[in-house]
């Protein structure tokens, strides 16, 4: 079965920190049902308490800090807000992903937290930026050799325009990498690195090809930037992909 349609909160983050409540309304006002945090130490509970009345789940959480604070607490927060997915997004050092033993020391990293997020009924995931994907060892997206080296219970969230922008033809890369794929970044523009993103449907990225590749991911809009207005966009992007389902 299809996953439902989320968003990630980096989209609206300025909005967002000025007024949380009435972004979320926006949100759920649009037909999101389900939204991705970014920051899961940003008043959890009270996050968590808001989400409810507005009929809003959580598909996952991004947690950069679980690379600069001690895990434990960093699972609280996630435990409060009620996720099971837990997705490092980058903060890895980009020459990491240049060699094999690179990926070895960062496979080595994600697997350590998996196991201590696996104790809490958690999963551990990692997000692509354009930095995994450009490498090639033995002519294969560091990505690729990554996922070999990572437990099973450790998933990927490929970031479709990141990859693209890394040089991958996405829907191969997402056929190779399979049932790894627990979630996708579904985005859209140019896919030329530093230009303002558009609502998905609206640039050149092949968005049903792409769904198609990984059909049972959960499918998150993100806008990284955005010249016309963000609302509007995450309007027309939910409006786009649901157009693709009654098709």
């Amino acid at each position: 079965m299809t996953k439902p349609i989320s968003v990630q909160l980096f989209t609206v983050r300025k909005a967002l920190t000025a007024d949380r409540e009435a972004v979320l309304g926006r949100i759920a006002e649009i037909g999101y049902r389900w939204v991705e945090p970014y920051d899961p130490l940003a008043d959890p509970k009270g996050f968590r308490r808001l989400a409810d009345d507005l009929g809003l789940g959580v598909s996952g959480t991004h947690a950069y800090a679980l690379l600069s604070m001690e895990p434990p607490a960093v699972f609280d927060a996630i435990a409060s807000i009620g996720s099971e997915l837990v997705i490092v997004p980058g903060g890895i050092a980009h020459e990491e992903f240049t060699t094999r033993d690179g990926l070895a020391r960062t496979a080595d990293l994600l697997n350590g937290l998996a196991e201590q997020a696996g104790r809490l009924g958690m999963r551990i995931g990692y997000h692509n930026h354009w930095w995994e994907i450009q490498p090639r060892i033995d002519g294969r997206h560091a990505i690729e050799v990554l996922a070999d080296l990572l437990a099973p219970e450790v998933f990927l969230e490929i970031d479709t325009y990141w990859a693209a922008v890394g040089g991958a033809d996405v829907p191969a890369l997402l056929g190779r990498l399979g049932d790894r794929v627990l979630a996708l970044h579904v985005k859209d523009g140019p896919v030329v690195e530093g230009e303002p993103h558009t609502a998905v449907g609206r640039g050149a990225m092949p968005v049903p090809e792409i769904l198609a590749a990984a059909p049972d991911a959960w499918r998150v809009v993100e806008l990284d930037e955005c010249e016309t207005d963000i609302f509007a966009a995450l309007a027309d992007s939910h409006a786009y992909l649901t157009s693709l389902e009654r098709s």
